[in-house]
């Protein structure tokens, strides 16, 4: 045989040899890629590990009424509310009285007089109206502000415990607002919460 075909031959073999071995280790390089590639949410088996605890709940109206002061606040309120409501009755009684009057001697007033009084009925019912509507806001408004410190203070300790366990938020279950809570991802806060604010 021939130098330059032994040559040739030993030639062919290397490259079929590196061929081969290109093919054997290229498609375990392309699944690496591929896999790569795919991103970590599609990957089997390779889902990151979220945080257990995500978020806290508790029931913010449950929490307000356990504070000492809410007891004071709500006192305070049924004694104002007391207030309107014998004014309320007072303003009532006169206007029923007056009305009696009306419907008494109304067959015996001359018209003028009549209307006058007609006139004086209408105004006292209006104002009665008015009284108890402006009354009824007055006590909302009353309310909202002596409770606001007492939401200022809830509200203090709420953000002092999500901050010390890390939560990205605190959810108000109250009204049903949350019909469903996966325990390994929220935290029952109402215990702690109450802990703090009953101190």
């Amino acid at each position: 045989m021939k130098k330059g075909t032994i040559t040739n031959n030993i030639m062919v073999m290397v490259k079929g040899v590196l061929l081969l071995c290109l093919f054997t280790f290229l498609p375990s390089s392309l699944t690496a890629q591929e896999t790569d590639s795919i991103p970590p949410s599609a990957q089997p088996h390779q889902l990151p590990q979220l945080p257990q605890q995500l978020f806290g709940y508790l029931s913010y109206d449950t929490a307000l009424i356990a504070m000492p002061q809410y007891q004071d606040v709500q006192k305070q309120m049924q004694t104002l509310r007391k207030a309107y409501e014998s004014e309320l009755q007072r303003v009532e009684e006169e206007f029923n009285r007056k009305y009696e009057d009306f419907l008494e001697g109304q067959k015996e007033f001359p018209r003028t007089i009549l209307l006058k009084r007609q006139t004086e009925l209408q105004d006292m019912l209006q104002r009665n109206l008015e009284f108890k509507r402006q009354g009824l806001e007055d006590l909302e408004q009353a309310e909202r502000k002596a409770l606001a410190p007492l939401r200022i203070h809830l509200n203090e300790a709420i953000a002092k415990i999500a901050r010390e366990k890390k939560l990205a938020l605190v959810i108000n279950t109250d009204a049903n607002a949350c019909p469903f809570i996966e325990p390994l991802m929220g935290v029952d806060l109402n215990k702690e919460v109450q802990e703090i604010i009953t101190k």
